[in-house]
């Protein structure tokens, strides 16, 4: 701003909404911050609703260190830079991260088409016969599939339907839970 021979800069709406503020043009002018429609804001005053906006910035990751990164274990050897860096990228992009109440970490509105690069006919390594499996194992399996199913990850394919890939798995155990491999 050393050059500049005025104070005030021109943003487009869109980068406005970036950092949180909407514009509304109705009968008197207001601003709002992050979707807020309780607490209009007036143009006069705006130096300082612009510095409630740096804030509720940092407050939004100061939430999302103290909620979701509270049991994670971020190398200690990383600098104080990195590691702000780090949480920076984490709590922008926080739907691509695996939570507990997201296990998979599935995100939405995205869909991916796999598309195998062995033509048919496929080897047999990719046609595995079924092996039997304990009870125990088979009931976390079930676990398992039902959760992929739920979240939409595979589906269940009809008695009509003819299977050319199938794979095996193995049930890992650590302290009587269960993970697909």
């Amino acid at each position: 701003m050393d050059n500049c021979t005025s104070q005030h800069i021109i943003c487009g709406n869109d980068y406005l909404n970036i950092y949180g503020i909407d514009i509304n043009n109705h009968k008197d002018r207001y601003f709002t911050i992050e979707g807020n429609k309780r607490q209009k804001c007036a143009f006069s005053n705006m130096q300082k609703q612009i510095s409630m906006v740096s804030s509720k910035k940092d407050t939004y990751k100061d939430r999302f260190v103290a909620n979701q990164l509270v049991e994670a274990q971020i190398n200690p050897s990383l600098s104080p830079k990195m590691r702000s860096e780090l949480i920076d990228v984490l709590s922008t992009y926080n739907n691509a991260v695996a939570f507990d109440n997201e296990p998979l970490g599935a995100i939405k509105e995205h869909k991916a088409d796999i598309t195998l690069k062995i033509n048919r006919p496929y080897p047999p390594v990719l046609r595995r016969p079924a092996y039997a499996a304990s009870p125990r194992a088979r009931e976390a399996l079930e676990k398992h599939i039902q959760e992929l199913i739920q979240h939409g990850v595979l589906r269940k394919v009809g008695h009509n339907e003819e299977v050319e890939v199938t794979t095996p798995v193995i049930i890992a155990w650590n302290n009587d839970k269960s993970r697909v491999v």
